[in-house]
């Protein structure tokens, strides 16, 4: 993968990720999915940087993504895995009934496999996922909580986090016991992959 250059997929794939691109700038338009000064920079700024996440999770299983907003990195992935030999079970968990109404409406028009469940993260019941993602969500302490409840005991959780990951992980060393392998980001330097596995609350 390429962030000066397009993705290793397919020109249909593409087609889709340029298609949701331009989803993304028209619903910004009139709610907040990304900030009006990142719309220029939506390919690297979040596509890419989305993507990145995608290469690095199991190959198949029940992939839940964590308040999902505007589709990052859950849209992404769901784009992603329809080229997959396996493909992933794709659920998008949003608590704002309009970015739920965006998401069901970007699957929709993009004829993706995905299911979006309108609810809090915390307040849904236990969603057995193999892998949990989640970008600019919360702290890491606070997904990890989250990753406990949602996650199988032999599950992936990707975070996708900014250059305060280190602080982030110290902090929740102290109330947590995890194995944690940190990938550096293709798009940001400072910036983080965290994958995160074997989560137990101590």
């Amino acid at each position: 993968m390429s962030v000066h250059g397009d993705l290793n997929v397919s020109r249909e794939t593409l087609d889709k990720l340029r298609g949701f691109s331009d989803l993304v700038e028209k619903w910004t338009s009139k709610i907040n999915l990304i900030s009006k000064s990142s719309v220029p920079h939506i390919w690297e700024r979040h596509i890419l940087d989305s993507a990145q996440i995608f290469e690095l999770a199991p190959k198949a299983g029940r992939w839940v993504d964590i308040g999902s907003g505007g589709g990052f990195p859950g849209i992404i992935a769901a784009i992603l895995t329809r080229e997959s030999e396996t493909p992933h079970q794709m659920y998008l968990i949003e608590s704002d009934i309009r970015k739920c109404a965006f998401l069901r409406s970007a699957i929709r028009e993009l004829d993706l496999k995905a299911t979006v469940v309108s609810a809090r993260i915390e307040a849904q019941a236990p969603m057995e996922a193999d892998i949990i993602s989640a970008r600019a969500l919360a702290s890491l302490s606070e997904l990890l909580g989250y990753a406990e409840q949602h996650l199988k005991t032999s599950g992936t959780a990707l975070f996708l986090k900014g250059e305060n990951w280190q602080t982030e992980h110290e902090e929740a060393q102290r109330t947590w016991s995890y194995r944690c392998e940190a990938i550096k980001s293709k798009t940001h330097p400072a910036a983080a992959i965290l994958k995160v596995e074997d989560i137990v609350r101590v």
